[in-house]
């Protein structure tokens, strides 16, 4: 499975949210609400969760094992910084 788009929805010019973005997958899945986080000095990619009533915090979706983790944290880390980079020189 790979990643065939990104689109970044919203840029947060304040705190740890960096932005939030949609992935497509395999141009046959789309994952909304994926965020981009800076914690630790470091940004990471955080995939959707919510809140159970019990305030515990469930995720929605998820890679399955750490390869495919990486694949997609780096596919959209390296996007969001090219976006970044022209948002600078425009």
């Amino acid at each position: 499975m790979y990643v065939t788009d990104i689109k970044i929805r919203k840029v947060f010019a304040d705190g740890n949210l960096l932005a939030i973005v949609s992935l497509t997958f395999d141009s046959c899945l789309a994952v909304h609400d994926v965020k981009i986080v800076s914690t630790g000095g470091r940004e990471i990619v955080v995939f959707p969760s919510r809140i159970t009533a019990s305030g515990e915090k469930r995720d929605i979706v998820h890679p399955i094992n750490s390869s495919f983790r990486t694949e997609v944290e780096s596919r959209v880390l390296s996007y969001f910084r090219l976006y970044a980079e022209k948002k600078e020189n425009c």
